[in-house]
């Protein structure tokens, strides 16, 4: 079969996506085995070698699981200590006594936002859930009301804040100022943090019901017996804690400023640094915090590991399956046909950034993937266009463009999906509108800031 090329490989990626969808939604078949058929017919549809689509297909997903498995794992086992500790409880308790019940959702933005600096977002995600599963059942709230200004926090600081990986990634491809990137950043980030979190989840809350049952939330909410008192594990030591990973994260994205590059205590910090050693580190840590100093023995603790692994197995094969179809997308020629698509566009390099990471970002799920590649084709634009355009700017535009619509072969569209219990259409109607709220205004507020800087 002759390969597809131009404006009709574009067609094949909505046909597939469309049938995705409708085979999920309307005849329920399992996510996982729905993205390796819809994958595998799309490779055969657009005249990819034979031999090269299932190898797309699992160079994705493997790329994928190389991170997302870890994180997800090693998280996990954090949260669940967290729980059985009381240590999520704690956090939960002090959340609302310090900002009461009515604005809890406000506390878990701003929450998000702190932790999510550092971290990309499933790190964050992962970290944060156990505590927006209590703070729901505390305050007997929509877990769309507690969760959706979690991610919309999370989402803002990952395409819009330095020393985020992402933005910096940007930051360094535009020659930007560091320090004025993260003031734009704060001034455009914050506002549409608030309206993406906070207000849209007040609205939308009230027209999408979760399932009662929730198996994730039972493993990271406290499970001692209603009625029952227990000492808790102090705030302080809790807080710690959770933010070790995050604060080991932190000290190696920011070693080469203390240490010579390169030496030995310059490659440990980096290697501590790393999002997945700092969460082995955090883990270890924490079967001292919330293990043995609370009284539980070495078979507890183990315990507690093993079954908290087996709710999240079929999250990592689905979010593994939706990585081999964005590779499937990429490797057979869709998502350079949208980079062309949006080179000939003849736009203005603020509108360009924006809607070139935005494309990328629809044909590949990743928003760090669009930003950069996005960074690369827009910046020898910017600098033709000499100083006319700010380069702060312009990582705001294209951070903006890369959180647009996150959807099916995107892997935290399946993460929010399964840990909030939704449908596929209830997540479209909440985690992805959320994503193209930030998106769009995101965008909105840097053309505003354009005009006075």
């Amino acid at each position: 079969m002759e390969p597809v090329h131009g404006s009709m490989l574009l067609v094949y990626a909505v046909i597939a996506i469309a049938l995705l969808i409708l085979l999920i939604t309307r005849y329920k078949v399992y996510p996982f085995l729905v993205l390796i058929i819809v994958s595998l017919l799309l490779g055969l549809a657009v005249g990819m070698p034979m031999d090269k689509i299932v190898k797309a297909f699992e160079t994705g997903n493997g790329n994928t699981l190389g991170h997302i498995a870890v994180v997800v794992g090693l998280g996990t086992m954090l949260g669940k200590m967290m729980a059985e500790s009381g240590g999520a409880e704690r956090i939960a308790n002090t959340l609302i006594s310090w900002f009461g019940e009515k604005h809890i959702h406000w506390a878990m933005m701003f929450v998000a936002i702190i932790v999510g600096l550092p971290v990309f977002f499933e790190v964050g995600f992962v970290l944060l859930i156990p505590i927006a599963f209590n703070v729901a059942k505390r305050t007997k709230k929509s877990l769309l009301l507690i969760g959706l200004p979690m991610v919309a926090g999370l989402s803002v600081v990952h395409g819009l804040i330095p020393p985020h990986p992402a933005a910096l990634l940007a930051v360094q491809a535009y020659h930007a100022d560091i320090g004025r990137t993260i003031m734009y950043g704060l001034i455009v980030g914050v506002p549409t943090a608030v309206v993406a979190g906070p207000l849209f989840a007040l609205l939308i809350h009230k027209y999408i019901k979760l399932p009662e049952n929730n198996p994730l939330a039972a493993q990271f909410v406290e499970s001692h017996k209603e009625g029952v008192t227990r000492e808790l594990p102090g705030f302080g030591i809790t807080l710690f804690s959770i933010l070790l990973p995050v604060i080991l994260m932190l000290i190696g994205s920011w070693a080469d400023l203390f240490t010579t590059p390169k030496s030995l205590l310059n490659n440990l910090l980096h290697f501590v640094g790393n999002s997945d050693v700092a969460l082995l580190i955090a883990v270890l840590f924490s079967f001292w915090s919330f293990g043995a100093s609370r009284g539980f023995n070495r078979e507890q603790i183990q315990k507690f590991c093993g079954e908290c692994l087996a709710p999240i197995a079929g999250i990592t094969l689905i979010v593994g399956a939706g990585g081999g179809f964005g590779n499937v997308l990429r490797e057979s020629g869709i998502s350079q046909e949208l980079v062309t698509t949006a080179s000939a566009a003849h736009l203005s390099p603020l509108l360009l950034g924006w809607f070139v990471a935005a494309l990328i970002r629809l044909a590949t799920g990743s928003a760090t993937v669009a930003m950069t590649t996005a960074c690369g084709i827009v910046a020898p634009i910017a600098a033709a266009a000499g100083s006319s355009v700010s380069p702060e700017l312009l990582v705001l535009a294209t951070g903006s463009g890369s959180l647009i619509f996150s959807h099916v072969n995107d892997g935290g569209f399946w993460l929010v999906k399964e840990y909030f219990g939704m449908t596929v259409g209830q997540t479209f109607k909440t985690w992805s509108l959320c994503e193209t709220i930030i998106s769009l205004m995101g965008l909105g507020l840097t053309f505003a800031l354009a005009t006075v800087v």
